[in-house]
């Protein structure tokens, strides 16, 4: 099945272009660029590592739509081909494609890359925070996602880590933990604390905040039940920070939203950013919408 080939090598991309990071941090030149301020960085492990993604992919699924994060990537070139792999996770294509996907067509996809969430963090050696995205949509929807984590585990004693999940089968590579009744543990950003994602959060009266970089990282908190809701009242993601992880909260039972309820559209024609914010949760997600203030995202 379309989808399920097509997920089995994002798998194998994602842990490829994870190898990219970690030794591109290891030879001390991030060769970094400023592109519009300390929060909107450049690295030579952004375009390295999508070029691997998307050259690799365009091979693999010629006919899918591939949206990557970075537009000024050649992939005509020498290094391009050099960097192809043609890779799939074994993990993946054992399993069966789910039924309410069986029909979906190579050209129904559309490939979401985001070859380095949290640049600005791994410009700061915060490498925790550091993931690769893929994410897979079809007609509008998240279906299935990988992210992959280059440094999982304890410092001194990092390993990668791959989660992987389609709507309708489940997510793999990690133990969730049941969320407890009751708790309101929030997730939101370490560096754009600005008044509506402050007011937003203050709204829902949260036990505890934890603040990280990426937005992969959050949807790995609330995944694996370690947070209650990502919450973020601002237009600061776009549609490749968002796409993987939604899928992987959803084959888990969980929701994504805008902070408003409203579908986050993942359409291959669709403006990138989420211009009304952020909002997943695994359980209570009512709970989080209810609080939200209608006039959130005109607070400065």
């Amino acid at each position: 099945m379309a989808l399920m080939r097509t997920l089995s090598a994002c798998v194998a991309v994602a842990e490829k272009a994870g190898g990219v990071l970690r030794d591109i941090m290891a030879s001390g030149n991030l060769g970094i660029v400023d592109k519009g301020g300390i929060n909107n960085l450049q690295t030579m492990a952004d375009k390295k590592a999508q070029l691997l993604i998307v050259s690799s992919l365009m091979k693999h699924s010629p006919k899918a739509t591939i949206i990557g994060e970075e537009d000024d990537v050649d992939y005509n070139t020498e290094e391009a081909r050099a960097l192809i792999t043609h890779d799939t996770s074994s993990a993946v294509l054992d399993h069966a494609c789910p039924e309410q996907w069986t029909e979906l067509n190579e050209e129904d996809l559309v490939i979401w890359v985001d070859p380095l969430d949290g640049t600005k963090e791994y410009t700061e050696g915060r490498k925790q925070d550091v993931t690769v995205l893929i994410g897979i949509a079809a007609h509008g929807e998240a279906v299935a996602g990988v992210i992959y984590q280059p440094w999982y585990g304890d410092e001194g004693n990092y390993h990668g880590r791959t989660m992987w999940g389609v709507v309708g089968l489940g997510a793999y590579g990690f133990h969730p933990q049941p969320v407890p009744e009751g708790r309101k543990i929030i997730t939101t950003t370490r560096s754009h604390m600005q008044k509506s994602v402050q007011d937003a959060i203050d709204s829902c009266k949260p036990d505890k905040l934890i603040q990280i970089g990426g937005s992969g990282s959050k949807c790995i908190l609330v995944a694996e039940g370690i947070a209650d809701a990502y919450l973020f009242a601002s237009p600061g993601t776009k549609k490749w920070d968002t796409c993987a992880g939604e899928a992987i909260i959803k084959a888990l039972g969980g929701k994504m939203t805008d902070v408003f309820g409203n579908p986050i559209k993942y359409d291959a024609n669709v403006t990138y950013p989420n211009k009304t914010g952020v909002l997943a949760a695994m359980r209570d997600f009512d709970f989080y919408l209810s609080k939200i203030p209608a006039d959130i995202m005109e607070r400065k």
